[in-house]
């Protein structure tokens, strides 16, 4: 049987600012937002990932926004990862070596409302990414 993570619940104070972090300086591709009765969500999906954010509710939502530390995200090149989201006004940290085998270069950013993410360079997606690409 697969177990398969497909959506991390991201808590956010304002559903508009938030996609526009989300969406326009970090490059996520906006599936949808709903908004049905006192429903109001979206769902975002980095480029290359089989896994979403879900943003949004905040009368529905049980952590409060800026709580969750932890995500990450993994890239092929750090430096040039953190260079285009620096280029699009993230306030992303330097990036670290802490090991020189691959998954050892690091760094971090944090959105508007506080929750942080670290970005982990793994060279081998270059050419095995986990979702093959079409073409």
């Amino acid at each position: 049987m697969d177990w398969t993570l497909e959506v991390v619940q991201v808590p956010v104070t304002d559903l508009d600012r938030a996609i526009a972090f989300y969406r326009d300086q970090m490059g996520f591709i906006l599936d949808h937002r709903t908004t049905a009765g006192d429903m109001d969500f979206a769902q975002l999906t980095p480029p290359g990932s089989g896994c979403s954010i879900v943003i949004g509710n905040p009368s529905r939502q049980r952590m409060e926004p800026g709580s969750l530390h932890g995500l990450q995200l993994v890239v092929s090149d750090a430096r040039a990862a953190r260079r285009e989201l620096v280029e699009r006004g993230v306030d992303a940290g330097e990036v670290t070596v802490i090991d020189p085998r691959d998954g050892g270069t690091l760094f971090g950013f944090s959105d508007p409302d506080g929750n942080s993410w670290t970005v982990q360079e793994l060279t081998v997606r270059a050419e095995h990414p986990l979702i093959p690409r079409a073409g």
